[in-house]
């Protein structure tokens, strides 16, 4: 499908060679080095079986490595199973993570929230991306990983630039912040998760941090 293969193009960065986050290919997993060709053949594997129409309950690693040309025992030194695999596949599928400082705090909040606002444009124009949430969701072990891997760390990284925008005195401190990440991320799920038809313009970001710190009470 060319509207799938194109938004692989355009957002999966990490399938041009581009590691997952937290290590490069260098590295070794397991003692072994890591193969990015293998690694590379394998997401395209998984991919390919997704695009074909193949549900993840019918997906194995046999069949994953048969398809990529690869012995099982190569995608087990990557992947612990096919849950982690499937999150990496995602993940793959996706624009990449934004660089931030981890030093500024409104500044590298603006960032993560454009993340969001462009990782929702994403997963509304690839339909593979939109089929694979929709089955993940009825996982319970491959979400558990997608949220444990992915979820929770942004999160986690979300709230300590909240603590630096309070601690740089730019956000109150008399506010709880987990409340205040609520607020800033809110608005964010709301537009790409909860209201699909919902426009994702360029300026959202910069008009929800506006809305939050110039508060909602009419002007005196």
């Amino acid at each position: 499908m060319q509207g799938q293969d194109g938004e692989r193009d355009r957002c999966g960065a990490r399938g041009g060679g581009e590691p997952p986050a937290g290590g490069t290919d260098a590295e070794p997993r397991r003692g072994r080095p890591r193969s990015a060709a293998a690694e590379r053949a394998i997401l395209d594997a998984v991919i390919a079986h997704l695009e074909a129409g193949e549900p993840l309950a019918g997906l194995s690693i046999e069949r994953i490595a048969r398809t990529a040309g690869v012995g099982k025992a190569t995608i087990y030194r990557r992947w612990s199973g096919k849950e982690e695999l499937l999150v990496d596949v995602v993940r793959d599928m996706e624009p990449p993570e934004p660089p931030v400082s981890g030093t500024a705090g409104l500044a590298d909040l603006r960032v993560m929230l454009e993340s969001m606002r462009t990782r929702g444009i994403a997963q509304r124009s690839s339909v593979l991306l939109v089929n694979m949430f929709a089955q993940m969701k009825s996982h319970p072990k491959l979400w558990e990983e997608y949220h444990g891997r992915v979820i929770a760390p942004r999160r986690l990284a979300m709230l300590e630039a909240v603590r630096r925008a309070v601690a740089a005195g730019e956000l109150r401190d008399d506010l709880d912040v987990d409340l205040l990440d609520d607020l800033f991320v809110g608005p964010m799920l709301v537009r790409t998760v909860h209201r699909p038809d919902a426009p994702l313009p360029e300026d959202l970001v910069d008009r929800v941090i506006d809305a939050l710190l110039n508060g909602l009470a009419p002007a005196r």
